[in-house]
């Protein structure tokens, strides 16, 4: 009795040699095939003690420069789709020009920071992308909060990365008249109604699958 083959044996039950070979072809790629990209997130964590903010409000005789302390800073983002998610938390109280009287009056005139106490940037998208390792520049656009509102607003970033460690500079500027906060200014002592702020920010990088 002659001992059948394989393809003998398949054709008896219905499976044509054509249909072997796509059989087989397919086992065999999902044998050697690479396994699917892992979507990955970026997480930026600022370090307060590294990162510095400045501002600037230009007067008429003089102007007036000034910092803020960070509390706390900590985003996530696809760096596919650039959906972005955090917070960056400034503590506005640490406000400070080197004039106590003239702080005296742009905390509880201007800021009100007895009763605003933060000012909280939230990213909601990246538009760009965001080297791991040497220089690139994206925009994140996001929600600013503060004196109580909210606002759009898109920063333009110069980031930095180099073996997990990140730093970040913008600026822009913020149009606190129009944002419903005093403009201090009183006879000859005119500022503008808009200030500008400088972030330079360092922190670490990492990715979480």
């Amino acid at each position: 009795m002659k001992t059948k083959t394989i393809h003998q044996r398949l054709a008896l039950r219905g499976i044509s040699r054509p249909a072997l070979t796509a059989m087989l072809v397919l086992m065999f790629a999902g044998i050697v095939a690479p396994p699917a990209h892992a979507a990955q997130t970026f997480v930026v964590e600022l370090d307060p003690a590294q990162t510095t903010i400045s501002f600037l409000l230009v007067g008429l005789l003089h102007d007036t420069h000034g910092t803020f302390k960070l509390k706390s800073g900590k985003m996530q983002f696809d760096p596919d789709t650039g959906a972005a998610s955090g917070s960056i938390i400034v503590d506005v109280t640490t406000g400070d020009t080197g004039d106590s009287s003239r702080d005296s009056k742009m905390h509880s005139v201007v800021l009100e920071s007895a009763k605003f106490g933060e000012a909280v940037f939230t990213p909601k998208q990246v538009v760009g992308s965001v080297a791991q390792e040497g220089a690139s520049q994206v925009d994140v656009q996001g929600v600013l909060r503060i004196h109580g509102t909210d606002h759009n607003v898109t920063m333009t970033m110069a980031v930095t990365a180099s073996g997990g460690k990140i730093t970040a500079k913008a600026r822009f500027n913020v149009p606190y008249a129009e944002w419903g906060m005093k403009n201090p200014s009183v006879f000859l002592l005119r500022v503008a109604d808009s200030v500008t702020v400088e972030v330079s920010a360092a922190g670490r990088l990492s990715t979480t699958p």
